[in-house]
């Protein structure tokens, strides 16, 4: 028996044979063309036409979040800059397969030394890339393996088009040895419901055919396992199965402390599913979504008219709805389409927003309007609050269009250290862990060479947030978490331990986070969140919390 030790998504057991990713294709030869520039021009066009449209069905059939990703690679496979590199590569002569490799390595490598979300999109270019001479050479794409069975599949990473459409009564189990807990994999995977275990970097010799077993619970692979291993990984996985088709109650410590578990929702069509799965809730609702396919922002009318889907579906319950986060990974041509040399520390967020305020108060205007016709309980705030000012500023413009409760999302060191002041201001906060983790250990969240350090369990960011939870138990306010860090079950123990009140996620995630809290007290909480504390990074903090929080059961047996 072999232990290979990753990141767990969530807290599924699977077991199966390994089936490894396909390599990528060999690049061409540096070869002339023996057709016109014309011909290879054609050719070109022809293919990245078909990849495009090919991108587009697969993010209609998955829609979610994989439907943005695909569709963003779709917009990239025909960007005109990328179009004219690859004609000015064919005009000298090349083949339209060089021509490609050549154009969208080059401009790869321009994307990875830019950085932030560009940078992170690099990755997302090779797969277009690939995709396109594929379609030229008339062979099949590398992709996800097809070995006729159900398998554990293994990859360095995968792309977002072959995430999006995985078929999950094939895929047992997903092992990458790259990327974090926060990469598009990850969140692709918990999205999906998928047993994953991420950045596990000796599955590199996992061979094809071999029986493992992916614990996503612990963060192990265990290669050749024994009968008895595989027996008791298969015992788990039909406790947790019969766990989730138990009735679903209210989120809660084992003490019966209520902690209200949320979903977080970037569109009103996927409220229903939601409240299906146990949300009591929603801690972050994305507006973004009426505005990042628009070329001008929405009418008060349209805006209006989704925020009332939305609040309807959740009557008598709190909608926390975030206006609109733009910016950096998210420009848009109506709100700031100037270039910035470090987009996320510039005019992204509020600063955004504030600059371009007409478009701030209609949105405000329709969120009141939608709370005025609808029974929900909604609460509005601020993304990327930085000072005490910007708090005042939308807490006091939120009043003047009746909103009644207004707060701010905590996603930097700034507003995390002055928490008591801000929540003496604020109705509530609510802290992105995402941003809080790209933020304070300088670690662009969206770029794979730094993946490594954006894990929210380092003990740093875990201080932070404790600020925010110490603050708002004296101010006697509300502090949620909403970013990927509460979909992680044993660290939304440590989160609540810290202080938080709420803790909202991808829906698919509810019913794991429900059950690890009904194992521990609010004690048992405090208790774990300082031992990961007291570590010294983030893998550290995570076996630290481990330890402790098998202690409980201990006490329990």
């Amino acid at each position: 028996m072999t232990e290979l030790r990753g990141v767990g998504i969530g807290l599924g057991v699977a077991q199966g044979p390994v089936a490894r990713m396909a390599e990528p294709l060999p690049a061409p030869a540096d070869t002339a063309s023996t057709l016109t520039p014309e011909e290879e021009r054609s050719r070109v066009a022809d293919a990245v036409a078909a990849v495009a449209r090919e991108l587009e069905q697969r993010g209609a059939q998955a829609g979610g979040a994989a439907q943005e990703v695909l569709e963003a690679q779709a917009m990239m496979a025909e960007d005109p800059t990328l179009t004219d590199e690859v004609d000015a590569r064919i005009a000298q002569g090349k083949t339209g397969e060089y021509a490609v490799f050549d154009a969208f390595a080059s401009f790869r490598d321009q994307l990875t030394a830019v950085g932030g979300y560009l940078g992170e999109r690099a990755a997302d270019l090779d797969d277009v890339a690939q995709r396109v001479i594929a379609r030229l050479r008339g062979v099949p794409a590398p992709g996800v393996p097809d070995p006729g069975h159900p398998f554990v599949l293994v990859a360095k990473d995968l792309a977002p088009a072959d995430t999006a459409l995985l078929d999950l009564d094939k895929v047992l189990a997903l092992v990458t040895t790259d990327g974090g807990p926060t990469s598009h994999t990850a969140i692709l995977a918990r999205e999906k419901s998928i047993v994953a275990v991420v950045g596990a970097v000796d599955a590199t010799r996992l061979r094809d055919g071999e029986t493992v077993i992916v614990d996503a619970a612990a963060g192990v692979v265990t290669a050749d396992p024994s009968t008895e291993d595989l027996a008791r990984a298969q015992n788990r996985a039909d406790a947790r199965a019969a766990a989730a088709s138990a009735p679903i109650t209210d989120g809660a410590l084992a003490d019966g402390t209520p902690v209200p578990l949320l979903a977080n929702l970037g569109d009103p069509d996927a409220a229903a599913e939601a409240v299906e799965l146990g949300a009591e809730g929603v801690g972050l609702f994305r507006t973004e979504f009426l505005f990042l396919s628009a070329s001008q922002a929405p009418t008060v009318e349209q805006q209006r008219e989704a925020y009332i889907k939305l609040l309807s579906a959740f009557p008598g319950r709190k909608v926390v709805a975030r206006v609109l986060d733009a910016g950096a990974d998210k420009p848009l041509p109506f709100l700031n389409d100037a270039h910035e040399e470090n987009p996320a520390l510039g005019l992204r967020g509020l600063r955004a927003l504030r600059a371009s305020e007409d478009i701030l108060r209609e949105q405000l205007t329709a969120l009141a309007e939608a709370d005025a016709a609808t029974e929900a309980d909604l609460w509005v705030m601020a993304p990327m609050v930085s000072t005490v000012e910007e708090t005042e500023y939308f807490v006091a413009l939120a009043r003047e269009y009746g909103i009644r409760t207004a707060g701010v999302m905590v996603e930097v060191p700034s507003s995390a250290l002055l928490a008591d002041r801000i929540l003496a201001r604020a109705d509530f906060a609510s802290i992105g862990t995402n941003d809080l983790t790209q933020y304070t250990l300088a670690a662009d969240r969206l770029l794979g060479s730094v993946a490594s350090f954006q894990d929210p369990w380092h003990p740093a960011v875990l201080r932070l947030i404790r600020e925010v939870g110490e603050a708002g138990r004296a101010a006697g306010k509300p502090v949620g978490i909403c970013g990927e860090a509460a979909a992680d079950p044993l660290l939304a123990v440590v989160l609540v331990g810290l202080g938080a009140t709420t803790l909202s996620m991808a829906p698919t995630a509810l019913a794991d986070v429900r059950a690890t809290l009904l194992q521990h007290g609010l004690e048992d909480a405090r208790r774990i969140a300082e031992a990961a504390l007291a570590a010294h990074d983030a893998a550290s903090a995570r076996i630290a919390a481990q330890e402790a929080a098998a202690t409980t059961k201990e006490t329990q047996q």
